[in-house]
């Protein structure tokens, strides 16, 4: 085995001003086309690595995502950056590690806006390069300057306008959180005067009922554990609200909503280039997709809320296709955080999961260190670059996404530096596009308790923390947390964490550790082998 040698070099974290636009991009670089691509990061939530049928779905068809997959790159070894939604998606809009900044664990749907108006974002740099952006669907990273002090009846701000977003349309958080309605530029969407709306993650509002004490009123979905706070559309939720009238949304709507809205983006935005982040909440729960996909498969609704993804997935396909903009559409499909079955409402998703694999046969899930909570789909496709689709397998993080997108649109980083985020990488944008061999060395991931694990190639490293071995409220999912050091060892191409070999390899041991050391101490580090 080579001996490795860590060689640790301290910068400073890229700020934008130390970006240099160049012109062309990639696309004029490879002579694959003139014009800088149109881009649309297709987000799901909660989908595991197993929950594609291209990637061994049992009882469920995915046909479009099937068809990017096989005209574009499947990769098997991509990794979100946590295994709960709000860190992960906090990481991919910023290009930073979420340890490093506070505020970023699994947000209330009343919380203030995490990611700060003076932050570089992924659509800084696509403004910044001539590009309309667009956000659709679940944000959950925050709105307005204080938390719980929101005036949901008025402009929020900060909001996404803020942090470079033209145009968004969205839900303040997920869907089994309070507010229920649709944030559209900053204003409720369909604003109803005649029912203010009242937001309150501390107390009930007089005369509001709840899930917990009103069960005869959850009409379309019960609750199995929590998410028994005020109902709306006949489903409990976390938090309590007031009002909201017409604006309330209907869950069954939810997808359809957001694809129309993008749909209608793209086809008004078709003379320029865009920029689209796409976040579904399908398949978080509630789960409660339209009735029109009701039996799409044979686990329940857990299982229809794919096929209903599935279809989003096709629609905005088929809009871009209309508009003669898929040649040359960059389509990123991938997903925040590993799947879990029961995640609060007596969806039977446990009882219906059949021979079905979630995770694709990975241990643990959404919330866990282990595999099964950050490894998930990851799809590329763009005609006009990639002409030949297939798998890959090399290691793909998304913290990454910022700074492969900045060398898409042709910006290259100030002299000896290799991002223009505090922790990506621009130099992975090969590995993205397909390149045999291409990939990450090392990967680090945070679990829902802020344990960080590390890959480096064969290896993966759980450092020591401590903690429930099971997620203690209610979801039946391995946590992966230990006081002892735990490293398991790639065999037969996945990771064996069933047989932790720390004791047996203290000098690998010592060395991911100190890897991980320098990382979460933000230094970036380069390796050399010899």
């Amino acid at each position: 085995m080579s001996r490795i040698n860590f060689s640790i070099l301290s910068v400073a974290a890229i700020s934008p001003f130390a970006v240099q636009a160049q012109e062309g991009g990639i696309a004029s670089e490879t002579g694959a086309s003139k014009e800088l691509p149109n881009v649309v990061m297709i987000y799901a939530d909660d989908l595991g690595l197993g929950d594609l049928e291209c990637y061994g779905a049992i009882g469920v068809k995915t046909p479009n995502i099937n068809n990017l997959a096989s005209n574009g790159l499947r990769f098997t070894n991509a990794h979100a950056v946590a295994s709960t939604s709000t860190p992960s998606r906090y990481s991919l809009l910023t290009g930073e590690y979420p340890w490093r900044k506070q505020g970023t664990d699994v947000a209330a749907g009343d919380a203030a806006m995490i990611v700060s108006p003076e932050q570089y974002t992924v659509a800084d740099v696509f403004k910044e390069a001539g590009y309309t952006t667009a956000a659709f669907g679940k944000w959950h990273l925050g709105l307005g300057a204080e938390s719980g002090r929101q005036d949901w009846n008025s402009v929020l701000s900060p909001a996404l306008a803020d942090i470079g977003f033209d145009y968004s349309y969205i839900m303040a958080a997920t869907a089994d959180r309070v507010p229920c309605v649709f944030i559209e530029n900053g204003k409720v969407a369909n604003y109803d005067p005649t029912a203010p709306i009242y937001v309150s993650y501390r107390h009930n509002f007089e005369g509001e009922p709840t899930g917990r004490s009103n069960p005869e009123l959850l009409y379309n979905l019960k609750h199995s554990h929590g998410h028994d706070m005020s109902i709306v559309n006949g489903i409990g939720r976390i938090g309590y609200m007031k009002g909201g009238g017409t604006a309330l949304w209907k869950d069954e709507n939810i997808a359809d909503s957001i694809t129309c809205k993008a749909v209608d983006f793209i086809k008004a935005n078709s003379e320029q280039p865009f920029f689209i982040y796409f976040a579904t909440n399908d398949i978080h729960v509630p789960r409660f997709p339209h009735p029109r996909f009701r039996g799409a498969s044979s686990m329940g609704l857990r299982g229809d809320a794919i096929a209903q993804f599935d279809w989003c997935v096709g629609e905005i396909v088929n809009a871009l296709e209309e508009q003669g903009l898929l040649e040359n559409t960059l389509i990123i499909l991938t997903s925040d955080n590993g799947p879990v079955l029961d995640d609060g409402y007596d969806d039977k998703a446990e009882e219906l999961v059949g021979s079905h694999s979630p995770t694709g046969g990975l241990r643990g899930g959404k919330y866990s260190t282990f595999e099964g909570g950050t490894r998930v789909p990851f799809i590329v496709h763009w005609p006009a670059r990639i002409k030949k689709g297939g798998v890959r397998t090399g290691l793909v993080s998304q913290i990454d996404f910022l700074d492969v997108m900045a060398a898409i649109t042709g910006k290259k980083a100030a002299p000896g530096m290799r991002s223009f985020s505090p922790d990506g990488d621009c130099s992975q944008l090969g590995a993205w596009m397909g390149e045999e061999g291409a990939g990450r060395p090392f990967a680090v991931e945070m679990a829902a308790n802020h344990t960080l694990s590390l890959i480096l190639f064969n290896w993966k490293y759980i450092e020591p923390k401590g903690g429930p071995a099971m997620v203690p409220w209610g979801p039946k999912i391995e946590t992966g947390y230990s006081k002892e050091p735990q490293l398991f060892k790639r065999v037969n191409g996945e990771f064996d964490e069933t047989k932790n070999l720390a004791d047996e390899n203290p000098t690998m041991l010592d060395a991911l550790k100190n890897l991980l050391e320098g990382v979460r101490n933000n230094r970036k580090y380069f390796m050399e082998f010899q």
